[in-house]
Parts: C-alpha cells; sequence; structure tokens
C-alpha cells in the first residue's frame, strides 16, 4: 500500500512523506494512545505529565507519543520555562478522523481543530 497526499496539498497541509494509515489505525486501536489523546484534548501536556495523568510507565509514554506524532495525531510543541529548562509537550492535533474504505484504498481525512487555517485533509491509499 502507498499513500497519496495531493488532496492534502491541494487544502494547504504540506507534507514531505505521505501519511501511514496503518499508523494512525494502531495509533487509534491503542489504549494508551487514545488516554493520551484524551488527556491532551484540552491542554498540551509533557511526557512526565502523560505518564502521570494517564498512569502508564514513562517508556511508554514517550513510545505512544512518538507513535501519535508520527501519525499526526498530536503536534509537538517547546514549552519555554523560565528555569531555563525547556520541554517538549504534547497536544492532540485533530477534531475528527474519518476512515472510509473504499475502491480497494483506506481514506483518511482528519480535522483540525476551529480556527485554524486549514479544516481537513484526506490520504487515500492504493495497492501497489
Amino acid at each position: 500500500m502507498s499513500a497519496t497526499n495531493s488532496d492534502a496539498r491541494k487544502r494547504g497541509w504540506q507534507r514531505d512523506d505521505p501519511i501511514d494509515p496503518q499508523a494512525v489505525l494502531a495509533a487509534l486501536d491503542d489504549d494508551a494512545c487514545r488516554a493520551i489523546l484524551e488527556a491532551t484534548t484540552e491542554e498540551p501536556l509533557t511526557a512526565t505529565e502523560l505518564s502521570e495523568r494517564c498512569n502508564i510507565p514513562m517508556s511508554t509514554a514517550y513510545r505512544k507519543v512518538e507513535m501519535l506524532t508520527k501519525a499526526e495525531l498530536v503536534e509537538e510543541r517547546v514549552r519555554i520555562n523560565t528555569s531555563g529548562k525547556h520541554a517538549t509537550e504534547y497536544r492532540k492535533s485533530f477534531d475528527d478522523v474519518l476512515v472510509s474504505v473504499a475502491g480497494g484504498g483506506i481514506e483518511i481525512e482528519m480535522t483540525k481543530p476551529d480556527g485554524e487555517i486549514d479544516s481537513s485533509a484526506t490520504y487515500a491509499v492504493a495497492d501497489d
């Protein structure tokens, strides 16, 4: 399977690499990933905060945010602290994910939170 992102580029999402629909589906199927998505809906959280809030080990929190970042379901940002120690924080980067199966492919549409410039992107998957 290969993903295309021509529709995404038309709508303004610039991607160097096509999104991996399997990564999106795997992340959404994972209990810890879903807990992280729920926790990061209202506010960005660091891996330490996610570990505490989601009751998962730190190593798991780091693995899951990496999985979610690769699937583009969370955004990484730098939290600037006055102490000089900066931390990476994570926030859910979508409102909805719509998965459609048609014509031997999978299409994923993600709607961005209100206020963001481009509200959705579509990734079609075709069998090679």
